[in-house]
């Protein structure tokens, strides 16, 4: 499918287009700082982001590090809004072009810009299927997740205390009426591959929410939805780190706004995450695109754990759907009709603030282990080593029959330490460390196998972990 396509159905979401070049700009940097030093001040209620805080909330932008030179794009992006997110300078493809080399020249720059003139920063995104620079498009298994975890802690760890919310893993679910993860090179790593992305970031950089975040999911009858929700669900029964849904929110008369879209923000939030609306845009014009904006903002305002909204761009011929006319600023930078609308909906929207702790949710009862004879067991480790760190994937096989738990030790070299695992139960953290199952993946059938990680700093561990079927 093209561009076009894309563009008339709704269909794909804003990341999965690459929304501009990615061009290091120097020449600007005179007129950025005039434009920060002149950005005239905007008192509470005037302005989008002024009006946002007044409700404890943020209103963001997508940013592209190549416009930061443009006076009239940085005059409203310091004058209207109080969050950004990078439109293309933080994806994987931006910021690892090479295996183990990392750039983070253009993110910085809007990084910087954000922090300078007190905005948050949205990171976008660690983990993702589009996108990926041609050596990551080029690997699979094990060696793939390996570096995936790698991308995801390298990047995390450089932005650690500077990101407000991480979209950790984006668009991992398919289009359609099944509900079912999307078939991709990440996917076919297993299953679990969205887990062991967020456990990697929260490692990382503890201080940052951490998101999923997809498009076509703000149907609350969409079996896409009702499978975003199904996954959020399960990880906060489990204490898988989640913090956060993103709703992308790409709007148009093939993806129009539902009915129903105030239900969708409030079931998510009642999982104890908040909800962002990440990349908003609706195509149209006048009091139709004017009566959406403001039934959006209407319907985050009213749902507490609604923290923010971010439009995909500041002026039209800034979208990656310019055609379509979708922001809330003209070419020429006006204030739309859409824009009024939206400062007026977020005016008259309450001022209860969301709440600052989730609520806590239960854990379900663990499934009953069936009954059964164990046998034996093997584990073998793969490793992806870096200067000072390492991710560890340790795949436990079940012998001549069934097995109803493991245990697996894994002596580490002198100075090594283990800092994170996913799908095990860790004891110790140097010397010989012990996994145990999670109560998910202690069957194991005769000759099959499951697999957990860890992540550690120093050397990683090259023995043979010894493996105890129970």
């Amino acid at each position: 499918m093209n561009d076009l396509f894309a563009r008339a159905s709704g269909r794909f979401g804003a990341g999965a287009l690459r929304r501009g070049a990615l061009v290091a700009v120097t020449a600007g940097a005179a007129v950025l700082a005039a434009t920060v030093a002149f950005a005239p001040s905007a008192s509470a209620g005037t302005t989008l982001g002024a009006s946002a805080a007044e409700k404890g909330r943020y209103f963001g932008a997508a940013v592209a590090a190549n416009k930061l030179s443009d006076s009239t794009y940085v005059g409203i992006l310091n004058r209207e809004f109080n969050s950004v997110t990078p439109e293309n300078e933080m994806k994987l493809d931006a910021t690892e072009p090479q295996q183990g080399v990392f750039t983070f020249t253009n993110a910085d720059r809007i990084v910087n810009h954000a922090r300078a003139n007190g905005m948050k920063v949205r990171g976008h995104t660690l983990a993702w299927h589009s996108q990926q620079p041609g050596w990551m498009q080029n690997m699979s298994g094990t060696a793939l997740r390996s570096a995936m975890l790698n991308h995801v802690t390298q990047v995390a760890t450089y932005y650690r205390g500077k990101i407000d919310s991480w979209d950790v893993v984006n668009e991992a679910f398919a289009d359609g009426s099944t509900g079912a993860r999307r078939d991709s090179n990440l996917q076919r790593t297993g299953n679990d591959w969205i887990e062991a992305a967020f456990r990697a970031a929260r490692a990382a950089d503890p201080g940052a929410k951490l998101c999923y975040n997809d498009y076509n999911t703000d149907n609350w009858s969409h079996a896409k939805t009702q499978a975003v929700y199904n996954l959020v669900r399960d990880f906060k029964t489990r204490g898988v780190p989640i913090d956060c849904v993103g709703l992308q929110s790409h709007f148009n008369s093939g993806s129009p706004y539902p009915g129903n879209y105030r239900t969708t923000l409030q079931s998510f939030a009642d999982l104890g995450v908040d909800v962002q609306i990440t990349e908003l845009d609706i195509e149209g014009s006048g009091t139709t695109q004017a009566n959406t904006y403001r039934s959006v903002v209407t319907d985050c305002l009213a749902v507490a754990r609604c923290t923010g909204i971010t439009v995909w761009g500041i002026r039209d011929t800034d979208s990656w759907r310019s055609s379509g006319t979708p922001l809330l600023f003209d070419g020429s930078g006006n204030k739309k009709p859409a824009y009024t609308a939206t400062l007026e909906a977020l005016n008259a929207g309450g001022t209860t603030n969301p709440p600052t702790t989730p609520p806590t949710t239960p854990p379900t009862t663990p499934p009953t282990t069936p009954p059964g004879t164990p046998g034996g067991c093997t584990a073998s480790v793969s490793l992806n080593q870096w200067n000072g760190g390492f991710v560890a994937t340790v795949r436990v096989t079940a012998g001549s029959s069934r097995i109803n738990g493991w245990t697996v030790g894994v002596a580490l070299p002198g100075g090594a330490s283990v800092t994170n695992s996913w799908n095990t139960q860790a004891t110790g953290t140097s010397g010989t460390v012990t996994f145990r199952n999670v109560s998910y993946n202690g069957q194991v059938n005769a000759g099959t196998t499951t697999e957990f990680g860890f992540q550690g700093t120093g050397t990683g561990p090259t023995a043979t972990p010894t493996c105890t079927a129970s």
